[in-house]
């Protein structure tokens, strides 16, 4: 199990204590060699998930759109925006791509009342680093939409 698994599982536990609500989650793991597999959490998913078209285009972006070049930047804009538009910035996309380095994994994910201190504490023999942003109500709501559309449409 690798650490952003093992660190989802542990997530998982502290849901039931009360301390997070998970409504979400997908694992990126980078290999040695750069290239990057995406999980979705399969047992997350129904009421509330965002799917499979959301984390693999947010993921897409973080991971590969730096790579694609000028040749494609109307492209990536695009990309991009869309997760702009929703309170997801560019800011938050090139930390995510600078921590994963090759050989690393991050768990993605999508929740609310998280009690950050408490969770911390619990976590505090594991090492990793959080990076969040966080979306007003309609902004996820709008995510929503877009991405239910996405899903059903696919």
């Amino acid at each position: 199990m690798d650490g952003a698994e093992n660190m989802r599982e542990k997530l998982y536990h502290l849901q039931k204590r009360e301390l997070i609500t998970i409504e979400d989650a997908a694992i990126a793991v980078r290999k040695g060699n750069g290239q990057v597999k995406v999980k979705q959490a399969q047992s997350l998913v129904g009421v509330g998930a965002l799917g499979g078209s959301f984390w693999g285009l947010l993921i897409g972006v973080i991971f590969w759109m730096p790579w694609l070049g000028m040749a494609v930047g109307a492209v990536t804009g695009a990309l991009s925006g869309k997760f702009t538009d929703i309170g997801v910035d560019d800011s938050f996309i090139k930390e995510v791509a600078n921590t994963v380095e090759p050989g690393t994994s991050a768990l993605f994910l999508l929740s609310r009342g998280a009690q950050m201190d408490r969770i911390k504490a619990e976590l505090s023999d594991d090492e990793f680093q959080i990076i969040e942003t966080n979306l007003s109500p309609e902004d996820e709501d709008r995510l929503r939409e877009v991405f239910a559309a996405e899903e059903i449409a696919g």
